[in-house]
């Protein structure tokens, strides 16, 4: 049986995108920090670990993998999240309707935050 482990993300300054990724999932480090990569676990209990790869990548999009971040209250975490230096995405095909607002973290790594409350 698998499981996922980590979900990677490239980045290319490394610090600044562990802070970020801290902060808006509160995680930790699993080990120190190397120059080019880092773990960050949850910092309670178990769960998917993402690790910052600095490693440059050629950006596309619309990105062939993104983050679904579920919220309870998804207004205030879009709130949050653009506090910690996120961006929201604006996309013309984005539904009305829909429950899910489109953002990307300081370099441009695309997430959605989903109203897990819907």
């Amino acid at each position: 049986m698998l499981t996922i482990g980590s979900i990677v993300i490239r980045v290319t300054d490394l610090p600044a995108q562990a802070a970020f990724w801290k902060a808006a999932l509160d995680l930790v480090e699993r080990d120190p920090a190397e120059p080019d990569w880092v773990v960050l676990r949850p910092r309670e209990g178990d769960g998917t670990c993402i690790s910052l790869d600095a490693a440059h990548s050629e950006r596309v999009l619309p990105p062939r993998i993104h983050l679904d971040l579920y919220a309870e209250d998804e207004p205030a975490e879009v709130r949050r999240l653009t506090g910690l230096g996120a961006r929201e995405v604006h996309w013309d095909k984005r539904p009305a309707d829909a429950d899910y607002v489109i953002m990307e973290d300081p370099e441009g790594n695309r997430f959605c935050v989903v109203d897990a409350a819907r």
